[in-house]
């Protein structure tokens, strides 16, 4: 599986079609011969950005090891009304059984491509990249944070484990101390991890620099100051990252205020599906 390891997704198909079919299929046992075989079709009905076709071809094959597959688009590909995204033939009882799992992938995943790559292309020419956060379905996160790669975004810190993000909490829990929370985190956390520390005013912005951070969060600023913080931060610090009420009408004017990076929670946890139909 493309950028994911496949015992995860093994892992996850797994769960999915034991959450859907349980005990027995018995609509499809009842009624389908085990001998009888189909070809059919599974069609676009928007257009989009593709997400998630290897992951539907191996919920088929879970159910019927020998399922061809006749043709295929790939993760990436641009959907148009009525695009053929995969057709396959097989075992009929496999078909319907693996149906809804499939479309469900598919759907949900690039549903995530397809927003992100809107977000992606409203900020064409500026230097911002548009990346996620972790607001995503528990148990799905790594799947997710893939369709957000093939739309054309780069993802923020996976999980807790491989990134340091001094958030307004933190600093809350410490009393304050920006300067403590900083050395706390470079004295225990791996070398390797770079910190990051949220501000929300430019008093923060500036303190955060002299504690020595590696990158800023500039959390929910109006478009002023958020133009002074990076102002002031350019150059001392690794990395700029603008977050907070981010939407495709306000993320261009964000991203020309100099800002390296984006992070929008929406492409993940409100990205609407694009809908796909199977046809026999």
């Amino acid at each position: 599986m493309l950028e994911l390891q496949s015992g995860y997704v093994e892992a996850v198909i797994e769960r999915a079609l034991q959450e859907d079919i349980g005990a027995c299929d018995w609509t499809t046992v009842a009624l389908i011969p085990p001998d009888t075989r189909t070809e059919c079709t599974i069609l676009s009905q928007a257009e989009g950005v593709l997400c998630g076709v290897q992951i539907a071809q191996r919920v088929f094959q879970r159910l019927d090891a020998a399922i061809e597959f006749c043709e295929s688009l790939h993760d990436g590909d641009l959907l148009t009304p009525g695009a053929c995204v995969l057709r396959l033939r097989g075992r009929t009882r496999a078909i319907l059984m693996g149906e809804r799992t499939a479309l469900n992938f598919l759907q949900r995943l690039s549903g995530i491509a397809t927003l992100t790559r809107r977000f992606v292309d409203a900020v064409e020419g500026t230097g911002a990249r548009i990346a996620d956060t972790r607001k995503t379905t528990p148990g799905l996160r790594l799947l997710e944070k893939y369709a957000v790669r093939v739309g054309g975004g780069v993802n923020h810190r996976v999980g807790l484990y491989d990134g340091i993000l001094i958030k307004d909490n933190h600093l809350l829990a410490l009393g304050g101390d920006m300067h403590e929370a900083v050395r706390r985190a470079r004295a225990h956390a791996p070398h390797t991890l770079k910190v990051e520390v949220e501000c929300a005013t430019l008093e923060q912005v500036q303190q955060a620099i002299e504690a020595g951070a590696d990158t800023l969060l500039l959390d929910n600023m109006p478009l002023d100051t958020l133009r002074e913080a990076v102002r002031l931060a350019k150059g001392r610090v690794r990395l700029i990252e603008a977050s907070g009420g981010v939407n495709l009408q306000n993320v261009r004017a964000i991203a020309e205020t100099g800002v390296d990076l984006i992070s929008v929670g929406m492409i993940t946890h409100s990205a609407p599906i694009l809908p796909m139909h199977l046809e026999f």
